[in-house]
């Protein structure tokens, strides 16, 4: 299952230098907007230590992770939507993702401009969607006209869809996402196929930077927390988005350094043990509504993606098409029971392995060995 994230932003806020700290490949990160004129695009491990222990228990030859496609866009600016900067090649980048990481920096650095002059997040927050909203108020508009002549006529698939974009285009003039708004099971194949890039998850990547001047640790004479940051959580908050710190900058910097190498540097430039690269990967991976579940042996050791909800057989495609027609039934236990009892004999003898049919909805973490 090939799923892909693209990380998005204000110019200079830190998305080149997150892309390579998140899969080490070389892309310009110079302090100018408009620097990273194509995406680059790089897949990158799913952190995850059930792996390793799997793959040491089978004593495998291979071990293959999990993993998520990152893509690098290019800044978007005021007027994308209307094809400022580079706006329209950046949109349609966009499109083609299936989720958003919105870099939103929270550092103060007079040597890295900023295209606004001044650190505003939450104002930044709202000059990236609304480029996204009204590249989807477009989208829609042009939607409603095409249908017109179907609605009319009383088509019952054109009126259905005439609903739904009526309270998509709402939910937009008023400033809220597509996301916001909920179609039915008729409404569903519809929305998707609108492809709206306000429809799309987004995970907001708060950048700070070590040893900076980070709005999270910055307090104002009264002790109180800066108020930028504090409306830029309560804004997370409100909208119950999923976001996460990270230190872009630091992180790339030790990219290519020993797990020994980067704590000692990490402890000398007083960042924190946790550089949130790590948190970014795995809560992509949740937005995407992805699980994980394994196959061992003594030939290789493998994590396969899925969707959340997916049953056996369709969890079998993963690893080929066939697997859905073909299927039988599965073999099943959770990883931990599997190395708690020691050996598949003895998991079998005890009554941990389980056969499962069909309608069996796959949980992150099964070992499975499909039978077809």
């Amino acid at each position: 299952m090939s799923l892909s994230i693209g990380i998005v932003g204000l110019p200079n806020v830190g998305k080149s230098t997150l892309f390579n700290a998140l899969t080490k490949k070389s892309v310009p990160a110079e302090n100018y907007p408009f620097c990273t004129i194509d995406p680059s695009v790089g897949v990158v491990a799913v952190p995850d230590g059930r792996i390793q222990k799997l793959s040491d228990f089978s004593k495998s030859a291979k071990t293959i992770p999990a993993v998520v496609e990152f893509v690098d866009i290019a800044g978007l600016v005021k007027g994308a939507s209307a094809g400022e900067g580079l706006g329209n090649k950046f949109l349609t980048n966009i499109r083609e993702t299936d989720a958003i990481a919105e870099v939103v920096r929270i550092f103060e650095d007079d040597n890295i401009i900023h295209v606004d002059g001044k650190i505003e997040p939450l104002k930044d927050i709202g000059v990236i969607n609304l480029e996204l909203i009204l590249a989807d108020l477009e989208t829609v508009t042009k939607r409603i006209g095409n249908i017109a002549k179907e609605v009319k006529q009383a088509k019952k698939d054109a009126l259905i869809e005439s609903e739904l974009l009526g309270r998509i285009l709402k939910a937009l003039e008023t400033g809220k996402l597509a996301s916001s708004v909920e179609p039915n099971e008729f409404e569903l194949p519809m929305y998707r196929q609108l492809c709206l890039l306000t429809s799309k998850p987004i995970l907001y990547v708060l950048n700070k930077k070590a040893g900076g001047k980070n709005l999270d640790e910055m307090k104002s004479a009264d002790g109180k927390a800066d108020p930028r940051f504090t409306a830029l959580i309560d804004f997370l908050n409100g909208e119950k988005a999923k976001w996460v710190i990270v230190d872009a900058g630091i992180e790339h910097e030790l990219k290519d350094m020993t797990h020994a190498e980067k704590a000692e540097m990490r402890e000398g430039l007083g960042a924190t043990k946790d550089d949130g690269i790590d948190s970014l990967i795995k809560k992509g991976y949740e937005l995407l509504n992805l699980i994980t579940y394994f196959t061992t042996g003594e030939d290789e050791t493998r994590a396969w993606t899925i969707k959340k909800g997916w049953t056996a057989p369709l969890a079998g495609t993963a690893i080929h098409t066939d697997f859905k027609d073909k299927f039988v039934r599965a073999e099943v236990i959770e990883w931990n029971k599997l190395l708690e009892i020691g050996s598949y004999g003895a998991a079998r003898e005890k009554g941990l392995v389980r056969t499962e049919g069909k309608e069996y909805v796959v949980k992150d973490g099964d070992v499975i060995e499909f039978k077809i």
